[in-house]
């Protein structure tokens, strides 16, 4: 497959119809790609099918169409289901799954379709569907370096592509730990938004004018002092953190915020108490 995008039309085939896959289908359409796209459910195709798209009838007929298939269902079981029927047709094509799965999902799902002659490339979204096709969208991949050489100027319309490395399962990883990263952040603003409400204060003004700005400037810090081992940098004075966490928990408690959303600060909690354990004392 000529991989030249400036030069040719390539042939895409989409399984899977839902929010983000349609947002996939209409990045490639724009970019002049020539789109087949196949969805369990009728109907779904017909946006796509008024731009230029050809819909398959069949999941065999909409693989047969393509040298690349990009597939965005709904999990792993619904990958299987649909591609184990026809994973013979796949023979000598190249296949790209971005399902939303684990890293032990891709590597089983990397060798089945290697047993059967097809190439692939695991990929984790990093955006959610309106995203797609912008400069801010991110889409991770992981299998042969070679072919996500090959593959990723034809996928670039849809995301920036980032190879993460040889093994299948590392998309996957990336993506469920940066989305760990995301929803850690979540819970610390709903928590705190939480407790100025709890006691009555101005949320928006906290949000605007203290939270936001705060988290900001903080982000990096953070993320550069996340760690594996129970070492953390030593301006965070672990004795100090866990007093001043402790505090907090006590505080969200009074103030009759539900325990559910002191997660995070118990998991630093731990954290901060393992270092001191460690040594890392004032």
């Amino acid at each position: 497959m000529n991989m030249n995008t400036n030069t040719i039309t390539e042939r895409i085939t989409v399984l899977g119809l839902g929010a983000m896959g349609r947002a996939l289908a209409g990045a490639l359409l724009a970019a002049g790609h020539d789109v087949t796209v196949w969805n369990r459910t009728p109907g779904k195709a017909d946006g796509l099918v008024a731009r230029g798209a050809r819909s398959a009838p069949s999941v065999a007929e909409a693989v047969e169409a393509s040298p690349l298939t990009v597939v965005c269902l709904l999990n792993n079981a619904s990958v299987h289901e649909t591609l184990e029927p026809v994973v013979g047709k796949l023979a000598g094509r190249t296949l790209v799954n971005l399902t939303s799965g684990s890293a032990q999902q891709a590597r089983e799902l990397a060798s089945l379709l290697g047993e059967h002659g097809v190439r692939s490339l695991a990929g984790g979204i990093m955006a959610v569907p309106p995203m797609v096709g912008t400069e801010g969208a991110v889409i991770l991949y992981s299998g042969e370096r070679d072919l996500f050489d090959q593959v990723a100027p034809v996928l670039s319309p849809l995301a920036r592509p980032h190879w993460v490395g040889e093994d299948p399962g590392f998309a996957a990883l990336y993506d469920r730990a940066a989305l760990s990263g995301m929803y850690g952040i979540s819970a610390g603003a709903i928590h705190a938004v939480k407790l100025i409400h709890a006691e009555g204060g101005d949320v928006e003004t906290f949000k605007r004018e203290v939270l936001a700005p705060w988290m900001e400037l903080t982000l990096p810090l953070m993320v550069a002092g996340a760690v594996v081992s129970e070492e953390v940098p030593e301006e965070y004075n672990a004795d100090m953190q866990a007093v001043g966490l402790e505090t907090m928990l006590a505080t969200s408690a009074a103030a009759g915020v539900p325990d559910e959303l002191a997660g995070h600060l118990r998991a630093s909690l731990w954290v901060m108490r393992r270092a001191a354990q460690a040594g890392q004392v004032a």
